[in-house]
C-alpha cells in the first residue's frame, strides 16, 4: 500500500510541475493545436491574431453572450455553477455553467464532452490560466482556438471566412452574429441568419453597447 501511494505521489507530482511547465510556456507562445483541431474531419483553417488585431467589438461580443461576469469572477461562476446543479438534479439540461476561462481550459488543453475527469481537470487548468495568464491573455487564446466555422478556428479566420475581412474591423453586427454562433459553429448560420439567430443576434449586438458602457471588458484592456 506504502509503495502504490508513492506512485500516485510521484504521478501528481509529475502532472502538475508537467502541466504548469506547459500553461508557463503557452503565456507567451500561441496554442499550436488543440484537441478539437486534430479530431476535426473538415481539416483546420486557422489563423493566430494578437489581441490588438482583433476588434474590441468582438471581445464584447462574445462576454455579452458567453460570460458577462468575465472580469469579476476568478474563472468560476459560483452562482450559474449552483443554477446548473440544481437545474440537474431536477432532470433538466445544464446550460451556462462554464465561463469563458474554463472553456477556454477546455479547448486549450482537454477534449470535448463532458464527465467528472475531465471536469476535474478543467477546473485545475481554469484556476492555472486565471492566475499565470491573466485575463487579457485567456481572452486572446480563447479568440483564437474557439471554432467560429466549419474546420474554422479563430476570429481571424471566422471573419475572413464570413465577412471577407479582418477580424481588426468587425461591426457591432458581425461581431454579435459571430458570437451567436460560437456554442455551435458547426449548425448556426453566420452570413444569413433567420429565426433565433437573427434575434438572438440582434440581443448580442444591444448588449455590445452595455458591455461598454459598465465596463465589463476592462480588465481585457486595463
Amino acid at each position: 500500500m506504502t509503495r502504490i501511494l508513492k506512485i500516485l505521489a510521484k504521478i501528481v507530482l509529475w502532472f502538475v510541475g508537467l502541466s504548469l511547465v506547459l500553461v508557463l510556456l503557452l503565456k507567451f507562445v500561441p496554442p499550436p493545436v488543440t484537441a478539437t483541431m486534430l479530431m476535426d474531419e473538415n481539416g483546420i483553417t486557422k489563423d493566430w491574431e494578437p489581441l490588438s488585431n482583433i476588434d474590441r467589438n468582438l471581445v464584447r461580443a462574445v462576454i455579452a453572450a458567453e460570460d458577462g461576469k468575465f472580469c469579476s469572477h476568478d474563472g468560476f461562476d459560483r452562482e450559474a455553477i449552483e443554477k446548473a446543479i440544481e437545474r440537474n438534479a431536477k432532470g433538466g439540461r445544464i446550460r451556462g455553467g462554464s465561463t469563458i476561462s474554463q472553456q477556454t481550459a477546455k479547448n486549450v488543453f482537454l477534449w470535448q464532452g463532458g464527465g467528472y475527469v475531465r471536469k476535474g481537470f478543467e477546473a485545475w487548468f481554469t484556476f492555472l490560466i486565471e492566475n499565470i495568464w491573466g485575463k487579457r491573455r485567456i481572452m486572446e487564446v480563447y479568440l483564437n482556438v474557439a471554432e467560429t466555422g466549419i474546420g474554422t478556428y479563430g476570429a481571424e479566420s471566422g471573419a475572413q471566412r464570413y465577412f471577407n475581412h479582418s477580424a481588426a474591423q468587425l461591426s457591432p453586427s458581425e461581431a454579435a452574429r459571430m458570437a451567436a454562433a460560437l456554442p455551435l459553429p458547426k449548425k448556426r448560420s453566420v452570413t444569413n441568419p433567420t429565426g433565433f439567430m437573427r434575434r438572438y443576434g440582434n440581443t448580442i449586438a444591444a448588449r455590445i453597447g452595455v458591455v461598454s458602457r459598465d465596463g465589463l471588458d476592462a480588465c481585457v484592456y486595463h
